[in-house]
């Protein structure tokens, strides 16, 4: 990459959840979850550009309010709960390299279940792509329960998940393991359009603590961000709180 790298930030943000109805335009503190991922986006000094990917107009409206572009409506095909990220990404991209003559050099995926992620989290992912050469990077924080001593179930049977995992009598003893955040991945252009993947063979991390890690996917997950915000430990500025 020569000079500075066009960085193009996606922010996909579908109306309907089951997991937990509305929950984009759920307000938490001063804003809603949409607000708030506009807000860290806008907070990047990375990011070159970036967009709203929605199919709804309520999202769309309150996506505008708070500044940032949306300039499309998002088809019918890649709004259902069975549409994956990666065709929604492609399809931001390729809008962007048709209407504007611009080609990313990495897209920077945003979504608005980590309402703690700030513009230096960005800006640190996409500098760990930039800096290594790697294909992508993403934020990830240490997993609340070891996998070692997780088991499936063979009827009412236990099954280790990890034959192994019986040596590590102690949690502590135990290698640490991370879990993806969410709140942040950022995918090199060729990786997502060519190999259809956000997350390329060399994949870095950056580790986030439990606060900024926050993701919000049931009701519960909204509960916690709610007690974190009212107990001053959420990572984000005044303005958002």
């Amino acid at each position: 990459m020569t000079g500075a790298p066009y960085v193009f930030g996606v922010i996909p943000a579908r109306g309907g959840s089951k997991g937990l109805p509305g929950k984009n335009l759920r307000v938490l503190g001063k804003l809603s979850l949409i607000g708030h991922a506009v807000a860290s986006a806008r907070e990047s000094a990375r990011l070159t550009r970036f967009i709203v990917s929605t199919d709804s107009a309520a999202l769309a409206d309150e996506a505008r309010r708070h500044g940032a572009e949306v300039p499309f409506q998002r088809p019918a095909e890649l709004a259902s709960d069975e549409a994956g990220m990666i065709p929604v990404l492609q399809h931001a991209v390729r809008w962007l390299e048709t209407t504007a003559g611009a080609r990313p050099d990495l897209i920077v995926t945003l979504q608005p279940t980590s309402p703690f992620r700030i513009g230096a989290d960005i800006d640190r992912t996409v500098a760990k792509v930039v800096d290594t050469g790697a294909d992508s990077a993403q934020t990830v924080t240490e997993a609340s329960y070891h996998p070692f001593f997780m088991k499936t179930l063979d009827g009412d049977r236990t099954v280790a998940l990890f034959p192994d995992g019986h040596k590590y009598v102690r949690r502590q003893d135990a290698p640490t393991v991370y879990q993806p955040s969410g709140a942040v991945y950022v995918t090199r252009r060729d990786v997502l359009m060519t190999e259809g993947r956000v997350l390329g063979a060399d994949n870095r991390a950056i580790v986030q603590g439990f606060e900024a890690a926050v993701n919000i996917d049931t009701e519960w997950d909204f509960l916690l961000a709610e007690l974190i915000l009212g107990q001053g430990r959420a990572p984000i500025s005044g303005s958002r709180q």
